[in-house]
């Protein structure tokens, strides 16, 4: 038996260059070629889960990678594809895939300066360079996480001990019913049980209400509970809209509260005026939790926090070392970060490489640029679907999120409410299976409408036009009357 964990220099170099011929052909022209999703994956998807443990090594590793890129195009939904409109895209740029690369390559680490010296100040540049572009408080710093879920659990942690301790006896939590899961979840995980999470109806734009915020804060101290934290949405996944954060940010002053705001994808638009007069007070928060694989275009798995004291962190993460890491704690610079004291991960992924050498390759300005376009884009396609009979915008945009209805026919008859609910949703699955574009439902005041995220750099404003218009005839083909026997042709 010949078994290695090498291969031959000349076949490294064959890999290398045909694992960049798949990805470049992919982040290429190839992205109008390829379908959204492909329909036919479910077979590979059952042989790959039986696939027996495969004991000898490949006859063929180029022919191997080329199955896998055949796999990977063919086998999922691409959040990278223009015409990708659900959910939140992520639009890697070809910089944050090499950074990547690079990192995974020399297996560089993070969690300890003494053996990662140079990833941790490009780390903290790069998070620097973040909180600038976001108009953040000087002093603000933080780390990169794996997105926004371990973003929000990070900051709500700091939170916690900064403000009730690890026990967190009678601690109490407040948001609105737009928030995204991973809070309620991080919630959980720190101890917080359900009947100290206080979550709000949103008001009539969504958004969390001062007043009946302020009553349940005043009910619950009298009920000798301990308020201590106000998660603020800067861009909600479904509707893309903004909490009053001034005015959050001034009670949570008053009221001695810890104010995090998620901004997983919204919080990106303060690069541009524009974004930053709607997400006014961002600057006020104590935490951001912000996803660069979102609206900064960077590959899946880079998320980031952000804390105005980044001290809590320490607070909250740092532990005493073992004799083998102490021995590096020694002889560092000013302003050096130990981040293994910052976060629950002592081996970390490079993340910030890809986010620092996509700004260092294009700076600051293409991305404001971009972000401002993918707010133009949802202007124009809001204003397009207004202009067309039978379509109707519900909210937006907002953040570069548009919401729509097609609207039940002049005459006779008319659907169910349950009937058009179900509508939507299949003909959202029809667009998907037609590989041509990806949307989804969402559910507004009770009634579900097609959602667009048009934060891509890459859609093109016929593109997104043709994909609404084709939402269109679905909706009348899934909702015309049928023809009655006999009818005139």
């Amino acid at each position: 038996m010949n078994a290695s964990l090498t291969l031959p220099a000349e076949t490294v170099t064959a890999l290398g260059h045909r694992v960049w011929e798949i990805l470049s052909g992919h982040l290429g022209a190839g992205h109008r070629g390829l379908p959204v999703a492909s329909p036919g994956s479910a077979a590979d998807a059952v042989r790959l889960r039986s696939e027996p443990l495969p004991d000898a090594p490949a006859d063929d590793p180029i022919a191997l990678v080329d199955q896998v890129g055949r796999l990977l195009r063919e086998g999922n939904a691409h959040p990278d594809h223009p015409d990708f409109l659900a959910f939140v895209p992520s639009p890697g740029t070809v910089t944050g895939v090499l950074g990547t690369a690079l990192a995974a390559g020399f297996a560089v680490p993070t969690g300890w300066r003494f053996t990662g010296r140079v990833s941790s100040a490009i780390e903290s540049a790069t998070v620097r360079w973040l909180a600038e572009l976001m108009g953040l408080a000087p002093g603000t710093s933080g780390l990169f996480v794996s997105g926004g879920s371990a973003a929000n659990l990070t900051a709500l942690t700091a939170a916690r001990d900064a403000l009730v301790g690890t026990e967190a006896r009678g601690a109490t939590a407040y948001f609105s019913d737009q928030t995204h899961l991973s809070v309620p979840r991080a919630l959980h995980v720190l101890g917080i049980g359900e009947d100290r999470v206080r979550v709000l109806p949103g008001d009539a734009h969504r958004r969390i209400p001062l007043r009946g915020l302020a009553r349940q804060v005043a009910r619950d101290r009298h009920d000798g509970l301990r308020p201590f934290l106000v998660v603020a949405n800067a861009g909600t996944t479904a509707t893309g809209d903004v909490d009053p954060l001034p005015e959050l940010a001034a009670f949570c002053r008053d009221e001695d509260l810890w104010l995090h705001v998620d901004g997983a994808y919204g919080a990106a638009a303060a690069l541009t005026e524009r974004g930053r007069r709607v997400l006014a007070g961002l600057d006020a928060a104590d935490s951001v939790s912000v996803d660069p694989h979102k609206w900064l275009f960077q590959p899946a798995g880079t998320g980031c926090v952000l804390l105005r004291d980044p001290t809590c962190l320490t607070r909250a993460f740092g532990v005493g070392l073992p004799g083998y890491l102490d021995a590096g704690t020694t002889g560092h610079d000013e302003g050096e970060v130990d981040y293994l004291h910052w976060g629950i991960e002592q081996t970390r992924e490079f993340r910030a490489l890809r986010l620092w050498l996509s700004l260092k390759v294009f700076g600051a300005d293409a991305f404001r640029a971009a972000v401002d376009r993918g707010q133009a884009m949802a202007d124009d396609i809001a204003a397009y679907i207004a202009s067309r009979p039978g379509l109707e915008v519900v909210t937006g945009p907002s953040l570069a999120v548009v919401t729509f209805r097609a609207l039940p026919p002049a005459t006779g008859p008319f659907p169910s409410r349950e009937d058009t609910d179900r509508t939507v949703d299949e003909v959202c699955h029809d667009l998907r299976s037609e590989g041509r574009a990806m949307v989804v439902g969402v559910t507004v005041a009770g009634r579900r409408v097609f959602r667009l995220c048009v934060i891509n750099p890459r859609a093109r404003y016929d593109g997104l036009r043709a994909v609404v218009d084709r939402v269109a005839e679905l909706w009348r083909a899934r909702t015309a009357p049928p023809e009655r026997p006999g009818a005139a042709p």
